[in-house]
């Protein structure tokens, strides 16, 4: 009787699997979008640009390269066939960056988790690169003419630099690219009948915030948010012009970014006697604005508005990850003897112009979407909810540098991982705007934080 009950229980439980309904199965489809000719734009957050340099894994998987992938899902799927995704690779992963601090040395290859030994003869593992010397860059930067490009995105390619027509001698990727070419970008992307565009993925302004976030606003100044506009209505009405349809992005809040956020203004920590000492050295250099305590300090930075030229840093304002680290912790950088350089500091002023100028941007860049028909991937609202933690494919990401998953070891941009997540809300804009049913990417090939 056991026996028989326990096979009646089996056959109740299969009979009832059985019975579920199958789960349906989205069939790939392009709705109102035709991506039989897609290509990208933007600066580095688009060309794949990551671990602080440029290199061909990191091209071939970033957003726009992942985006090409999941639109030949479509188009398969439709018995239709897209011109290929064309990219100006680098020809390995080595890959050459630009040094945060180029009159140290210009070029940098990209950096790997590795042993490092820091000022205080202490190894610990953390992110190194190769610095390279003179000529080290020159198989990188050689020029190599590319044509039918798809990719048309460039590192620290800034809005106005579409309709430049200098841009080859500011930027050596362009330079690699397409040489001495006083061609604008934007005619070399829409003049061509090679280049009828249907569908495009654009991320725009990045650049035009970040370099002044990255420098830490020194010497340097942000678009007005009109100017931006006009610029912007400029390339996308040319993008748009013979009716190709797009999806655009917006511009997250800087503080989602390790690079402005890993390394705390209040980071010197002091003992009661070592603050008292700091106090008598302060008063009697005439500093006495200058005043320090037991447990957690700000540091002291250079501010040319203040009578005395230094202060401290205060609540609300941001280290840059370029600070030389080494020199606060053997130096005394930032606490005795050389205040802190502008140029590593967001000083509330500067925190102030970069939150109105992404508001700016962003109410332009919404405003073109609904003017153009584009859809929007809204940044910010997927930045929040990656500063709480997210769950892709069964695994854990954050915005924590190195262990959060998704940051490549700049702090600034996403390693390929992340380019896969920021596809997918890409895919998610695309699918809302124009009735399509691309499917998510599960990139198993793209990788994280790479270790030596």
């Amino acid at each position: 009787m056991k026996l028989a009950y326990l096979s009646l229980g089996f056959y109740t439980i299969l009979s009832l699997v059985s019975c579920r309904p199958e789960p349906e199965l989205t069939t790939p489809d392009s709705g109102d979008a035709d991506f039989s000719n897609y290509v990208v734009i933007g600066d580095g957050y688009m060309a794949g640009y990551q671990d602080g340099a440029l290199f061909k894994d990191g091209q071939a998987r970033s957003t726009g390269a992942l985006l090409a992938r999941q639109f030949s899902v479509v188009q398969e799927a439709e018995g239709s066939s897209a011109s290929a995704f064309n990219q100006a690779l680098m020809p390995d992963n080595s890959g050459i960056g630009l040094n945060s601090k180029p009159w140290d040395v210009v070029y940098t290859g990209a950096s790997v988790m590795g042993d490092r030994t820091d000022c205080e003869g202490v190894t610990s593992i953390g992110p190194v690169k190769d610095l390279y010397t003179s000529g080290e860059e020159t198989s990188y930067l050689s020029t190599t003419l590319f044509s039918d490009l798809k990719d048309h995105s460039f590192p620290f390619m800034r809005l106005s630099d579409y309709t430049s027509t200098d841009f080859h001698t500011r930027n050596v990727y362009y330079n690699k690219v397409y040489g001495a070419s006083s061609t604008t970008p934007l005619d070399r992307i829409t003049a061509s009948s090679a280049q009828n565009i249907t569908f495009f993925a654009a991320w725009l302004g990045m650049e035009d915030v970040f370099q002044y976030a990255r420098e830490g606003g020194y010497n340097n100044s942000l678009m007005s948010g009109t100017d931006f506009r006009n610029h912007l209505d400029t390339v996308i009405s040319r993008m748009t012009s013979n009716g190709a349809k797009g999806v655009i992005a917006t511009i997250p809040n800087f503080r989602h970014f390790p690079a402005y956020t890993l390394i705390p203004a209040n980071g010197a920590e002091l003992t009661l006697n070592k603050a008292d000492s700091l106090n008598d050295i302060y008063v009697n250099s005439g500093l006495s604005h200058i005043q320090f305590s037991e447990g957690d300090n700000y540091f002291v930075m250079q501010d040319a508005n203040h009578s005395s030229g230094v202060r401290q840093i205060k609540a609300g304002e941001y280290l840059t990850l370029s600070i030389p680290l080494d020199s606060m912790k053997c130096e005394f950088y930032g606490i005795l003897f050389t205040a802190i350089h502008d140029r590593y500091v967001l000083d509330s002023a500067e925190v102030s112009q970069l939150d109105a100028a992404i508001d700016d941007y962003n109410s332009a860049i919404r405003d073109m979407a609904q003017t153009y028909n584009l859809a929007v991937f809204e940044s910010d609202p997927f930045y929040a909810s990656l500063s709480s933690g997210i769950k892709w494919d069964g695994v854990d990401f954050d915005t924590e540098f190195v262990s959060g998953g998704f940051y490549s070891l700049d702090g600034f941009h996403p390693n390929q991982k992340g380019h896969a997540l920021l596809t997918n809300e890409l895919i998610k804009a695309i699918n809302q705007t124009y009735n399509a049913t691309v499917p998510n990417i599960n990139c198993t090939d793209c990788n994280g934080v790479l270790f030596h």
